[in-house]
């Protein structure tokens, strides 16, 4: 058994499809899943890119199958006057846990962002989801409880901008 982190590419659409439904499924939230493979292919390898995904493969007697990802994009941060990578998604199926894939995927973004200059490597996690949260934390990140996120969605976003 080998499990490789490498760069999504094109033909990795259909599969992330697949572990972002799972993911949904996951976190209870499959309500709000609008994500098709040509809305995915589009916003990842089209002329701008929105974000960046690492995939993690299995590879067993030949045959290679994508367990995991991490979706992440960049940010900015003016009191730093840098950019910084935000970590949309993290997942790996759950029979390939506690194996070290999302640690291997979640050191990998963070090198990205060293190497590419960022004073800040963030993420969210949800309240419950205590099992992250404290691997997270096994990994040196500080879950900040004083920060909440906002956000305006869907037919808010169209009432706000209106």
């Amino acid at each position: 058994m080998t499990v490789t982190i490498r760069p999504a590419v094109p033909d990795d659409v259909p599969a992330l499809v697949e572990l972002i439904a799972a993911l949904a499924d996951f976190e209870q939230l499959t309500h709000l899943l609008q994500v098709t493979p040509e809305k995915l292919l589009a916003q990842l390898f089209g002329p701008r890119p929105a974000a960046e995904v690492l995939m993690a493969d299995l590879e067993i007697e030949g045959q290679r199958r994508s367990i995991g990802y991490a979706l992440f994009f960049t940010n900015f941060s003016t009191f730093l006057a840098q950019p910084g990578i935000y970590l949309e998604d993290l997942f790996v199926l759950p029979q390939h846990r506690s194996l070290g894939i999302g640690r291997r995927l979640l050191e990998q973004v963070g090198r990205l962002a060293l190497e590419r200059g960022c004073g800040r490597f963030e993420w969210s996690v949800l309240d419950w989801n205590t099992r992250a949260i404290r691997f997270y934390e096994t990994m040196g990140a500080t879950v900040m409880p004083e920060w909440r996120i906002c956000r305006i969605a869907g037919d808010g976003l169209q009432r706000f901008a209106a």
